[in-house]
């Protein structure tokens, strides 16, 4: 029985896509709060459309449920990003002058 090595089947890592040029960090930052807030919103909206298709008896209860989940996994994240930012103000706000 031969063993073969699975390193040569996967493929290369590749570097992280930057989200931003360098020099516009501050644009970068503001650009990906706000594309996280537009996601909160759009996951919240679907979440309720498939709950309305589901009272209407048009849409499957499996699908409500996964969507009313991703919703709130999405409101989770932004709150968890939110009390990061926070924590990270109040300890610049502790460092000394």
């Amino acid at each position: 029985m031969a063993i073969h090595s699975i390193g040569s089947s996967l493929p290369p890592l590749s570097t992280p896509a930057k989200l931003a040029p360098a020099g516009s960090g501050d644009q970068a930052f503001g650009d990906t709060l706000s594309r996280l807030a537009e996601k909160v919103s759009e996951t919240g909206a679907g979440g309720n459309d498939a709950v309305a298709r589901m009272i209407d008896g048009t849409g499957d209860p499996h699908e409500a449920m996964i969507a009313i989940q991703q919703s709130d996994m999405t409101f989770q994240f932004a709150v968890q990003v939110k009390n990061k930012f926070v924590q990270a103000y109040q300890e610049i706000m502790r460092m000394p002058v």
